[in-house]
């Protein structure tokens, strides 16, 4: 199952990765994976968890919502560029209810306060000690998961985006597409 896990990855990144050329850092997780593996079409893998600003979410909770799971770390070059993309899509989007949440990987909670204050980042952070990267099969980051308001994961990109393909994944999980007024 963890090669199939692999595989598929593998794939995504080579069908999904920028024409600019955007990276991947590739991450060593501890632990096993537990339970199926993310698909798109199909439910995204449920966790609870609690922010580093100390709100407990759990992702069904979001129900009635898209979601914007980001897997990152403070430490990812690719990660930080982009993170200004997704605050201005956050910005943007949230009073239409867009949820992000961004899954910090390798990363302490107080660098990860350090570094969402200095650069100004406004959406939820969570420190995963690897459970809901393990979850979600994750091998490099920046990886992200573009969930509907019904809970069922309709695009996995692995690799930094850039704002056009920000625009196309969040039309798919129903938030208007960055070019429309709003």
């Amino acid at each position: 199952m963890a090669v199939t896990a692999a595989a598929i990855l593998a794939v995504s990144y080579l069908v999904n990765r920028p024409a600019s050329g955007g990276s991947l850092s590739s991450v060593a997780l501890s632990g096993a994976a537990t339970g199926p593996a993310p698909e798109v079409g199909r439910p995204a893998p449920n966790f609870t968890a609690t922010t580093v600003e100390g709100v407990k979410v759990t992702l069904s909770s979001l129900r009635g919502h898209p979601v914007w799971l980001t897997f990152g770390a403070s430490w990812c070059q690719s990660c930080r560029a982009e993170n200004p993309d997704i605050e201005a899509a956050y910005e943007k989007y949230r009073a239409r209810g867009l949820e992000v949440l961004q899954i910090f990987i390798e990363d302490s909670k107080s660098d990860i306060e350090e570094y969402a204050k200095r650069t100004g980042l406004t959406y939820p952070k969570i420190d995963d000690s690897g459970r809901i990267a393990n979850s979600y099969r994750i091998v490099g980051i920046p990886s992200h998961f573009f969930i509907d308001s019904s809970g069922i994961l309709r695009e996995i990109r692995i690799s930094s985006l850039d704002p056009s393909m920000i625009s196309e994944d969040l039309a798919q999980i129903g938030v208007e597409s960055a070019g429309s007024s709003g």
